[in-house]
C-alpha cells in the first residue's frame, strides 16, 4: 500500500479547508491548525458571490456542489447602484441566470468543516514561530511551547502568515484606504428607508465627483443589512476615532465616536445611505485594507507553500475567497496527481499559482474613480 505524506495546513480559513477536503477525498493524511478556539470563537463576515470558474470550481472538486446549492440565499444577485442622493443609476434583478450566487461565508465555512473527519481541525493551536529543519521538514511552534514537524508544511494562514517568512520575505503594507464595517439588524422595519435603497442584493452608492468614497451593502438572512463604508485616509486619521461604542461619548476632545466621525465624510448624502452608518446595534469595526506586492512570488523552497491572502493578499474585488478555494482545490489535485513526488507536485501548483494571484491583484491595483466604478457595475 502507498504510503501518503500528512500534510499539514495552518489555518482554517476557506482555503485551507478546500485544500483538506480534498486531500481527504484522496486518501492522503492532513491535520489543520488553527488559532481560534471554536468554529464559533468570532463572526465569519458578510456575503460572498462564489464564482463559476473559480470557487465553484473548487467545491465540485471537493465534492460538495450539492451541499453549497444547499446554502445559497436566492435573490441575492440583485444589484442596485445609487448615487450620492440617492438616485438610482444602475438596477439589476436577479433572474436566476447568473454565476455568482451568494451565501453567509460562515455557512459556507460550517459546510466545509462538516466535510471533514472529527479531529481534522485542532482548534486553538496558534503558531508563535516556524523554523526549518533538513530535507524539506519544518518545526512549527505553537503559544504553550507544545511543536510539531513536518515534511509537507502549507501556510493558509491569512494576511499575517507566520509560514510565509520561510518562503519571502514580503509584507503587507497599507494600501491607503479602510473599511468601516457595520450591521443593520432587522432593517425591514427600524429602518425602511435604507431597506429599500439596498433592495433585494447589494448596494453600491457613490459619489460620481469624489473618487475613493462609496458604500456597499448586502442583504443578509433575517433583514440584517451587511455595509463597508469606505474612506481613503491615512492610518493615523482613523487611531483617532474611538471605535469601541458606537454610542459613547469621548472622554477625551480629540477622540471622537465612530459612527458620528465617519458620518461626517459622508455630508450631504442621502440620509437613507447615511443610515448605514449611524444607524447600527454593535459598535463599527475598522478594517485597515493591505496588500501584497503585486506578482509576489518566491523560488521553490522544499516541504511548504502558500494558499489564498498568505500568497497573494490583495485589496477587496470579490475574488478573495474564490481564489483561496481554487488555491485549496489545485493544490489537493496536484499532491494527489504527484504521490511520490511532492516537489513535483509543488512546482505544478505554483506554477498556476503565480499568473492566477497576479492577475487578480493587478485588476485593483488602483483606487478606481467613480467612472470606472459605474463602468463596472453597468457594462
Amino acid at each position: 500500500m502507498r504510503t501518503r505524506t500528512p500534510v499539514t495546513i495552518i489555518g482554517a480559513g476557506l482555503g485551507g479547508l478546500v485544500l483538506a477536503r480534498v486531500l481527504h477525498l484522496h486518501g492522503i493524511p492532513v491535520t489543520v491548525y488553527e488559532a481560534e478556539s471554536s468554529p464559533t470563537a468570532r463572526a465569519q463576515g458578510g456575503m460572498l458571490d462564489i464564482h463559476e470558474r473559480s470557487g465553484q470550481l473548487a467545491l465540485r472538486e471537493a465534492g460538495l456542489m450539492d451541499e453549497f446549492r444547499g446554502i445559497v440565499l436566492e435573490g441575492r444577485q440583485a444589484l442596485r447602484l445609487l448615487g450620492r442622493d440617492g438616485t438610482v443609476l444602475f438596477d439589476r434583478a436577479d433572474d436566476g441566470t447568473g454565476g455568482s450566487p451568494e451565501v453567509q461565508r460562515g455557512e459556507l465555512r460550517r459546510m466545509l468543516l462538516d466535510a471533514l473527519p472529527d479531529g481534522t481541525v485542532r482548534w486553538g493551536r496558534k503558531v508563535i514561530g516556524v523554523r526549518p529543519l533538513a530535507e524539506g521538514r519544518h518545526e512549527v511552534t505553537f503559544a504553550g511551547g507544545t511543536t510539531i514537524v513536518t515534511s509537507l508544511l502549507v501556510g493558509a494562514d491569512g494576511a499575517w502568515s507566520r509560514v510565509r517568512p520561510l518562503l519571502s520575505d514580503a509584507q503587507p503594507e497599507y494600501v491607503g484606504r479602510s473599511f468601516v464595517e457595520t450591521s443593520l439588524h432587522d432593517a425591514d422595519s427600524r429602518h425602511p428607508a435604507t431597506a429599500k435603497a439596498v433592495g433585494g442584493g447589494t448596494l453600491v452608492a457613490l459619489d460620481p465627483d469624489e473618487k475613493g468614497k462609496w458604500l456597499v451593502a448586502h442583504r443578509e438572512k433575517g433583514g440584517t443589512l451587511h455595509a463597508y463604508i469606505t474612506l481613503t485616509k491615512p492610518q493615523d486619521w482613523f487611531a483617532a476615532i474611538d471605535f469601541t461604542d458606537a454610542a459613547a461619548v469621548a472622554a477625551v476632545a480629540e477622540v471622537a465616536s465612530a459612527a458620528a466621525r465617519i458620518v461626517e465624510e459622508y455630508a450631504g448624502w442621502a440620509p437613507e445611505l447615511t443610515a448605514l452608518i449611524t444607524g447600527g446595534q454593535i459598535p463599527p469595526v475598522l478594517r485597515p485594507l493591505h496588500a501584497l506586492p503585486v506578482g509576489h512570488r518566491w523560488d521553490r523552497v522544499p516541504g511548504v507553500t502558500l494558499v489564498g491572502d498568505a500568497a497573494h493578499l490583495s485589496t477587496p474585488n470579490g475574488e478573495g475567497a474564490n481564489l483561496a478555494m481554487q488555491d485549496g482545490a489545485e493544490l489537493g489535485e496536484a499532491l494527489a496527481a504527484h504521490p511520490d513526488d511532492i516537489e513535483t507536485a509543488l512546482t505544478a501548483y505554483e506554477r498556476g499559482l503565480f499568473p492566477r494571484g497576479a492577475a487578480a491583484a493587478t485588476a485593483v491595483a488602483h483606487d478606481p474613480t467613480p467612472q470606472e466604478m459605474i463602468n463596472f457595475f453597468t457594462t
